[in-house]
């Protein structure tokens, strides 16, 4: 892992823009994803179980940052739906795990197309010489974000 050090020319005001233009531009992402309309809470879970798999319970709400009580009852209500389903861990008879249906993957994946029609929507907007700046950084700003997550 490459560590480098933020250009110190930059003013002291950079990191406050830079935090507000990503805050502004997660929000208007997410907002465009109304597929199935779903909370944030659930189509966080549905994306992370849609990328990631199978998960417990307890590693579900632990990711999302949510109390397992809490989770329990998301998951039951997006089981309802028909957009999860519970079935047993083989690696543990007591530990359930939750993974995503086929009704749930294919929401899943449109809600990733209407993000994505937004986020091209907002570059499109660019300059190029700025659309390959944001095309050469959102990648490297989401490498490095997987350097610092801890191995399994």
């Amino acid at each position: 892992m490459h560590k480098r050090v933020m250009d110190s020319s930059a003013s002291p005001e950079e990191p406050d823009k830079l935090i507000v233009a990503v805050e502004q531009m997660v929000r208007y992402v997410r907002r465009s994803a109304t597929a199935g309309d779903l909370s944030t809470a659930a189509g966080q879970a549905l994306a992370r179980l849609g990328r990631e798999g199978p998960q417990r319970l307890t590693e579900l709400a632990r990711a999302e940052g949510v109390s397992q009580p809490n989770m329990t009852q998301l998951m039951t209500r997006m089981e309802r739906a028909g957009l999860v389903r519970r079935t047993a861990d083989t690696s543990d008879g007591r530990g359930v795990l939750v993974e995503v249906t086929d009704a749930g993957l294919a929401l899943f994946h449109r809600r990733r197309a209407e993000r994505a029609q937004a986020l091209e929507e907002l570059l499109g907007e660019l300059s190029e010489p700025e659309q390959r700046a944001v095309r050469l950084a959102l990648p490297a700003l989401a490498r490095a974000i997987q350097d610092r997550r801890p191995g399994p």
